[in-house]
């Protein structure tokens, strides 16, 4: 237990130190978009492009883990979303509901977590999750709170699914990953001065993002439905791991690849993540930001028991 406290106080001291910092003033609202900005600009797209591009691309684009993370997510997802249309809670609230219980933190949270649990493939595991979130979940979550707006039409919808998947592929966080894929895949050496750099700003992309989280936390409105943000925080702790093990351990038997030991261990931990910090901004398209919040802040304050109690059982 002395082990697992080990892994899992840093993180949230972390947090509650940026949590803190806002509330006594060493930070302002706005200097989360500034750490933020940092960590998603810079930190995170050299950490992504210096892992991948050396390890063999063989290493980083694993099928069995891209599968099981993918219908792991897809899984919380539909679910969530087909709970809440039954609740009769509406468009809106189950696809603002269904992006928080599929969507991890595996950037700000996920990231530190795995650099602490398995310091040599945190950065490969970062990336194949990346490329899940960024490339299937966030695009389909978005198309789910498109339809949710009185005013969308089918068109209307799938057009905006394409421009947010161009949109993400603008990002530098996903231009530092499909560079790091080409070198990998090409096999091309990085001059030692770049991987230096890169080095650097891949070691401040822990620390400043989860001090990122604590203002985030800090500065958001809580005014939302308290029972359905306990049930999207819920369906995100809960629901979405034991969906990822519920699939490692039946896919097999249909003859699909899964990913085992270390990598099973940090894909069930993955799916254990609270959901990104950004879901608000996303939320606010139908309207439902301050249930977002909510459950941002639920969540994450809940990690730090089911995180623990995850780490117990996988380690």
């Amino acid at each position: 237990m002395a082990a697992i406290l080990g892994i899992i106080a840093p993180i949230f001291a972390l947090i509650g130190l940026g949590w803190l910092g806002l509330r006594v003033g060493v930070f302002r609202p706005g200097d989360q978009r500034v750490l933020s900005g940092l960590v998603m600009n810079f930190a995170l797209p050299a950490l992504l492009c210096g892992a991948i591009a050396r390890r063999d691309l063989a290493d980083v684009l694993q099928p069995g883990y891209l599968l099981v993370f993918l219908a792991a997510g897809l899984g919380s997802m539909a679910l969530t979303y087909g709970a809440f249309l039954a609740q009769g809670q509406g468009r809106a609230r189950a696809a603002t509901a269904a992006m928080g219980a599929s969507c991890a933190n595996s950037g700000f949270v996920g990231f530190p977590v795995m650099l602490m649990v398995f310091p040599d493939a945190a950065g490969m595991i970062l990336a194949l999750n990346f490329l899940v979130e960024n490339l299937v979940q966030i695009p389909l979550a978005l198309v789910l709170i498109g339809l949710a707006r009185p005013e969308a039409q089918a068109g209307g919808v799938l057009r905006m699914a394409a421009h947010s998947v161009l949109g993400l592929l603008r990002r530098p966080l996903v231009i530092g990953l499909l560079v790091g894929l080409a070198l990998s895949a090409l096999q091309l050496p990085v001059p030692a001065p770049v991987i230096r750099v890169l080095d650097l700003l891949a070691a401040s992309a822990a620390p400043v993002a989860l001090i990122s989280i604590g203002v985030a936390i800090a500065g958001y409105p809580l005014q939302a439905d308290r029972g359905a943000a306990l049930q999207i925080s819920l369906a995100k702790l809960l629901l979405h791991p034991a969906l990822a093990v519920a699939l490692l351990l039946v896919l097999p038997g249909f003859g699909l690849p899964v990913p085992e030991g270390m990598m099973a261990t940090a894909l069930v931990l993955s799916a254990a993540m609270p959901m990104f910090s950004v879901y608000p901004l996303f939320a606010q398209e139908c309207g439902c930001e301050g249930l977002a919040a909510l459950s941002v802040v639920m969540a994450t304050v809940m990690a730090a028991v089911t995180l623990s109690g995850a780490l117990l059982w996988l380690l």
